[in-house]
């Protein structure tokens, strides 16, 4: 009884994950399901005065016909004649309408199918999106990437399972329907021989399911180990270590072969096993009706034909609901990752803003990662149009206090504002959207010079005319100048095509286009050669006074001419000042401009 309850449950659960995304949908997938039984049963009906009349020649007697007599009598009523054409040409007319109502049926299945998968599609990447950044940057890359690709295919097929599934169980309820309505004794029989085949399936089942959990948490590690393997790949090329985190990546595969494969077997059981289950019971069960039952051939022909439909529904429907337990493991990781980005969605305040037009304002803030503070009780001011650097030992959370500036983390104590408005209130993104940002590794799509540049703009003379000025501000014009295709040539994967400096260019001129109000550069000259970042930064001087740039940087040269360098030490503010100031006054800066031989 328990174990009933519990696949009533797991089943209407199933169903209820369904539901919040289809709605009514899904009772019109349920009720195109019992039309097709319906038209496919009444059609069968008409075998039953076909029989007759072959065997009376060409005549009916409905008294024969038990419970089906309904169907001579409704003929009659209309005034048609029971012959032999009239028989057939309703035969074929209830098949024809089963035909399209299967047709209705399966091609709304698939338009189902497909609106539900864009729903969980648009619906995860909407939560990923409102994901604190907080709670990302702690997230496991391989789940994310293997949800938001292979999972939702298997879920996509676990769909089509599981209504197959469910379509075929109401099949099963409207065939057993007209069986016991025609022959209750012989339906009963056969029923008793489908609940039987039903434990032969079970523990099949039960092994498919676990199965399939194991293959979603093996998915997960492959795709975890193809991302780092892609990321990684010229540190692993440059020290010969390929081919050992390829043997790790084969492994893997090998896991996701190995668990696809005992899946296929547990269902190629399921598949070889169904008929031969079928024809036993039949058989079976009208050698006792008709030699220990006494039961006439006729009706239980008809009946036959009933349960022969429902118990070939019931093994579809068994195959389909292990091909959907195949693909449950994926369902209940959906479930499970949505559950996990709905938790740390980050709820937006109510205030935008148009533009940064005053300062920011940090009084007793705080920050932490888990148990460790990384911030501890910062109070700054910062003017617009002010040049600021950041600088410190690694560690010192100058990196963590610039994406709390840059709107990534909320404090977790204290206050923060921006142009007299409470962070806790802000819509961030409205602020973001005037916040350029630059790292150490600057982000390059593959696709063209302009389209890097523009983020896909129409090239409307508009847009033409500030990618220009863009490009001239970012003194990259030259470069752009040289390559065959201009601002249409490809830069390739991650600017495979690019150096260093033609990076962080491409970088700088396209926040430049976007009209920002906030420059933000972290460690964006630390990995480039000294007269590239001599370059750089004369691009950044220039902007100097045009924006709010704070800079984060572990090469001391690069920020002599900043109007404020803010020193951070264990989390904390050490000391401000400009370059000279830090020199004259402050022991650590000074040893730290001392180790640089500066």
């Amino acid at each position: 009884m328990n174990k009933i309850k519990k696949f009533l449950y797991n089943y209407l659960s199933n169903f209820a994950y369904f539901y919040q995304y289809l709605r009514y949908r899904v009772f019109i997938v349920v009720a195109l399901s019992i039309l097709v039984g319906l038209l496919d049963g009444f059609g069968l009906t008409m075998f039953l005065p076909l029989l007759q009349m072959v065997n009376a020649e060409s005549t009916v007697n409905p008294e024969k016909l038990g419970n089906l007599r309904f169907i001579v009598d409704g003929m009659q009523a209309t005034g048609i004649s029971l012959t032999l054409t009239s028989v057939l040409i309703f035969l074929c007319v209830f098949f024809l309408l089963k035909g399209f109502a299967r047709y209705c049926c399966d091609a709304y299945a698939v338009i189902a199918q497909q609106y539900f998968i864009r729903k969980v599609r648009l619906r995860m990447l909407d939560s990923l999106n409102s994901v604190s950044f907080k709670s990302f940057i702690t997230a496991d890359a391989g789940q994310i990437q293997n949800t938001m690709s292979g999972e939702v295919d298997r879920v996509s097929r676990a769909f089509l399972s599981y209504f197959k599934a469910f379509e075929q169980l109401i099949l099963v309820a409207v065939y057993m329907g007209f069986a016991f309505f025609v022959d209750v004794k012989f339906a009963v029989l056969v029923s008793i021989g489908g609940v039987l085949t039903n434990f032969i399936y079970k523990k099949i089942n039960d092994r498919t399911k676990e199965a399939s959990r194991t293959l979603t948490s093996d998915a997960h590690h492959f795709q975890g180990l193809i991302i780092q393997h892609v990321s990684n790949y010229k540190y692993l090329k440059a020290t010969g270590l390929l081919n050992f985190f390829g043997e790790r990546l084969k492994k893997g595969l090998l896991n996701l072969e190995k668990g696809n494969r005992k899946i296929g077997v547990l269902g190629a059981v399921i598949s070889g096993a169904r008929e031969p289950l079928l024809i036993f019971v039949v058989a079976a069960v009208i050698l006792v009706q008709t030699k220990f039952l006494g039961s006439s051939l006729g009706p239980i022909l008809i009946s036959l034909l009933f349960f022969y439909r429902a118990l070939s529904a019931l093994l579809v429907m068994q195959t389909a609901w292990n091909y959907f337990l195949a693909a449950s493991g994926s369902i209940e990781n959906m479930i499970k990752f949505q559950q996990q980005l709905d938790t740390t969605r980050e709820t937006p305040g109510t205030a935008s803003i148009n533009g940064f037009v005053s300062k920011f304002e940090l009084k007793e803030v705080s920050l932490q990662y888990g148990d460790k503070t990384v911030l501890k009780n910062i109070n700054l001011v910062i003017n617009k149009n002010e040049t600021v650097a950041f600088v410190g030992e690694s560690g010192s959370g100058k990196t963590s206090l610039v994406n709390l500036l840059a709107g990534l983390l909320p404090p977790d104590a204290g206050s923060m504002f921006i142009d007299s408005t409470n962070r806790l209130q802000l819509n961030v993104t409205s602020f973001q959207k005037k916040v350029g940002y630059i790292t150490q590794d600057p982000v390059i799509f593959s696709d063209t010079i302009f389209n890097n540049i523009t983020l896909w703009a129409e090239p409307t003379q508009q847009n033409i005319d500030r990618y220009h000025h863009a490009i001239s501000k970012a003194s990259i014009c030259d470069f752009i100048t040289t390559q065959p295709q201009k601002e249409n040539t490809l830069l390739g994967n991650n600017g495979i095509n690019l150096s260093g400096g033609q990076k962080q260019r491409i970088s700088i001129a396209r926040e430049l286009y976007k009209d920002i109000d906030i420059l933000i550069m972290d460690e964006a000259t630390s990995a480039l050669d000294s007269e590239t970042e001599k370059s750089i930064q004369d691009n950044i001087d220039a902007l100097k006074g045009q924006y709010t740039i704070l800079i984060v940087a572990h090469r001391l040269s690069t920020i002599k001419n900043a109007d404020r360098i803010v020193l951070m030490s264990n989390g904390q503010i050490e000391q401000t000042g400009t370059y000279q100031h830090l020199v004259e006054n402050t022991s650590l800066f000074k040893r730290m401009v001392s180790l640089q031989e500066l």
